[in-house]
């Protein structure tokens, strides 16, 4: 992620772009069963007096409920809109970092690039990646959300292609940025956390005498970038959730508001402990993937 002191990359934005959506759809597709049980549990209503427990308690016990009632392969519904979501989202917020980041500091700079113009430039990518990308982002949380449903509840869409499809002949084609404001903010915030967290961590680390540009050092970076990502965009990831699985909600303050009321403050932060399990692993395994990517890359490009 960091190259050197002024963050100038040394592959090409295509090499970048292409390591960026191998290593995000590889995440992808080793942490959706925790995303599953993530979208379930933001989903679920706070039950009123007199119900019977809620039905899904905890990221394990989520897990468990859904593969036991719906099959294993309940957990990776949504992975062909997630590796949509991640080619696109995945490559573009990764890939236009180091270039909206120099662009901040200008091409004169030298030295360390303040944490203020990283935060900056990953806020600035993941709202650029993630406008492109909502379609998917909309298409992903509707079929996580399909499995909620009561057996014999005829589904709405049959896959992925189905979904924006029947998305655009039902509710038109505005339909696919449903949730666009709380999904801008979202990523844009949770891509700060990730990147900027991700670049600082490596480099203060990187200073300490010891620790070379290796495994261990994008382990703990990645670690730092989860946590990051998970205490700061919770809350706007559950609104984002519920705007996306259940179309009755107005408007973002419409949602905030409901849930508030509703569900009570800690509600935003409902599937924290899977959102870390998530989004801890998620980004440990694809910073990982992509400082092994990129060097490779680099490899080819050097060799060419």
């Amino acid at each position: 992620m960091v190259a050197d002191s002024k963050g100038k990359s040394d592959i090409s934005f295509a090499g970048t772009f292409a390591s960026s959506a191998f290593a995000a759809c590889f995440a992808e597709i080793c942490t959706i069963p925790l995303d599953t049980a993530k979208v379930r549990l933001q989903l679920q209503k706070k039950a009123v007096v007199g119900d019977v427990l809620p039905k899904y308690r905890g990221m394990l016990g989520t897990v468990g409920t859904i593969a036991r009632e719906e099959g294993m392969a309940s957990l990776w519904k949504g992975i062909v809109p997630g590796l949509h979501r991640q080619c696109v989202f995945g490559g573009l917020r990764i890939g236009l970092y180091e270039p909206v980041k120099n662009f901040y500091v200008g091409s004169d700079f030298v030295g360390d690039v303040p944490l203020t113009k990283k935060i900056l430039a990953a806020l600035t990518t993941g709202a650029i990646g993630i406008t492109v990308a909502n379609p998917t982002d909309l298409v992903k949380v509707r079929l996580q959300a399909e499995g909620k449903l009561p057996p014999g509840v005829p589904r709405r869409y049959s896959g992925a292609l189905n979904a924006y499809s029947t998305i655009v002949r039902q509710e038109g084609v505005g339909a696919l940025w449903t949730g666009i404001g709380p999904n801008i903010a979202r990523n844009a915030i949770i891509n700060a956390a990730e990147l900027a967290s991700y670049d600082q961590v490596k480099q203060t680390i990187l200073k300490i005498p010891g620790f070379t540009d290796n495994v261990l050092t994008h382990l703990l970076s990645g670690l730092g970038a989860g946590f990051f990502a998970v205490c700061i965009g919770s809350p706007v990831d559950v609104v984002k959730s519920r705007m996306m699985g259940d179309p009755t909600y107005k408007s973002t303050l419409d949602c905030f508001i409901k849930t508030l009321r509703n569900d009570g403050p800690l509600a935003f932060y409902k599937g924290f402990i899977p959102n870390f399990g998530r989004l801890g692993s998620w980004n440990v395994i694809m910073f990982l993937t992509l400082e092994q990517a990129k060097k490779f890359v680099k490899k080819l490009e050097s060799s060419s």
